[in-house]
């Protein structure tokens, strides 16, 4: 089994830190492919992008951000969490969601359920970077 490198608090920095868990945020994986833990980096992206996209074949609604309404709020802030796939599914209008279709529930589920957690991933690699782990 290969020995990991441990990565110290002063070489990684407090405000690179935070750059890396943008980086983590933007991308899923992308975090852990800077801190040269290669492996982790390449599941944690395949499989979160493809829980987003199935989510999506599925029929899922990426919900609009409406104060008004808190549940509808807090599911669009964890669709948010998994970064350019959220951007780029909004600007081409995906995710509309297709609520007659028996589907529906089960697509929200997988795009709330990655955007969550790549928030996870993005805290993992802030303790990472800090030398916590």
């Amino acid at each position: 089994m290969r020995k990991r490198q441990k990565v110290r608090p002063s070489t990684i920095g407090k405000p690179n830190a935070v750059l890396l868990c943008i980086l983590a945020w933007f991308v899923p994986g992308a975090g852990h492919l800077w801190l040269q833990r290669t492996r982790n980096g390449v599941i944690l992206f395949t499989a979160l992008s493809l829980m987003f996209a199935i989510g999506l074949l599925l029929g899922g609604r990426i919900f609009p951000f409406e104060p008004s309404q808190p549940l509808v709020a807090l599911a669009s802030i964890a669709d948010m969490g998994i970064g350019a796939a959220y951007v780029i599914a909004r600007l081409a209008e995906w995710g509309v969601g297709r609520v007659a279709i028996s589907t529906y529930e089960y697509g929200n589920t997988f795009l709330i359920t990655s955007g969550l957690l790549n928030f996870l991933v993005m805290i993992d690699v802030y303790d990472i970077a800090m030398g916590r782990k």
